[in-house]
């Protein structure tokens, strides 16, 4: 053996620099991360502070008493269609992973997920629900994880795909001095839809089929499927689109409204606030608010919140001590 690499193999630990540079990148750029969220948390807490002084909170009950009926029944329909699709989209990880637990309990777990999701947060909702009832349906951890994430991914593949062409092609009016600037909106619509059409891409002409993320193995869907997720959830981005313009009553374009819903919907997400409470208002109030009454905005987007988050919560409960009920008689 040559003597330098005698001496080499000899030398101390403490003589061989450790390779530290990944772990300090990644340590930084969680650091970012943080104080990034840390702000965005902030000027939104800002924007609640100073717009919660100025509302009329008497006339906003008023002006929820006073929806009419017909806008209700709609609007609940709306909500209720929106609840329904989002329930399947479970059902393209169980073709994707090829279990075998009833469609309708595949669609009762979605749905009870889904609704604590929106009111307590994902880690309680979307994530520790989902492994409780499938795991007590004879589903393997590594199974739901799948499923999981093939539900995440058709929500937001849908999302950067339809939120991206209204973005690029007809951005809502932005306040006077929001530095993103109309030019800056089309340039994050075009974005979006670059990496929706990526992953279409990846599908269609990919000849790798299957790619190693932290330690996981993850499989490209076929054509069809992935064709699937981009409709149901753009279907469904829609219509909660449509629900919250009808209970506007015509006071802002449908356009206008989703773009407002799908800005919000990002920013609840990066705020990590259950049911994104106040966020939504937020969002709403500095994008629409004038040319919108602030009063006749928050009263439909309270009724929003009713419709879409706590009936569905209560549904949900029921639906969630009903199965538990069941799986203990079963077991």
């Amino acid at each position: 053996m040559p003597r330098g690499a005698s001496a080499a193999a000899g030398a101390p630990a403490r003589d061989r620099p450790a390779p530290r540079a990944p772990a300090t990148r990644e340590r930084r750029w969680t650091l970012v991360k943080r104080g990034l969220t840390l702000a965005f948390a902030l000027a939104v807490a800002a924007l609640l502070a100073r717009y919660a002084t100025a509302v009329d909170w008497p006339g906003v009950g008023r002006a929820v008493t006073e929806v009419p009926l017909p806008v209700l029944a709609a609007a609940a329909a709306l909500a209720a269609t929106s609840h329904l699709l989002y329930s399947g989209f479970d059902l393209f990880g169980r073709h994707y992973t090829r279990h075998t637990v009833p469609v309708p309990r595949v669609m009762a777990i979605t749905f009870i997920s889904y609704a604590f999701n929106l009111n307590l947060g994902s880690l309680i909702g979307g994530i520790a629900f989902r492994y409780r009832l499938y795991a007590r349906s004879g589903l393997p951890h590594g199974t739901t994880t799948r499923v999981m994430l093939m539900s995440m991914a058709t929500n937001w593949l849908g999302y950067l795909l339809l939120g991206g062409l209204l973005f690029a092609l007809d951005p809502f009016p932005l306040p006077d001095g929001w530095a993103i600037g109309q030019t800056g909106l089309r340039a994050v619509g075009v974005a979006m839809v670059a990496l929706a059409l990526a992953y279409a891409a990846a599908v269609l002409w990919s000849k790798r089929r299957a790619f190693v993320l932290r330690g996981r193995t993850i499989e490209l869907p076929r054509a069809r499927l992935a064709a699937l997720q981009f409709a149901a959830s753009m279907t469904n981005w829609a219509v909660m689109g449509a629900l919250v313009t009808v209970l506007l009553q015509g006071a802002a374009s449908y356009p206008t409204v989703l773009g407002v819903l799908l800005v919000a919907a990002v920013a609840g997400l990066l705020t990590h606030i259950p049911a994104g409470l106040g966020v939504l208002e937020a969002v709403f109030v500095a994008l629409l608010s004038p040319p919108l009454d602030t009063t006749t905005l928050l009263a439909a987007l309270l009724v929003y919140r009713v419709l879409y988050y706590i009936v569905p919560l209560a549904l949900a409960t029921v639906g969630y001590l009903l199965l538990e009920t069941r799986f203990t008689r079963a077991g």
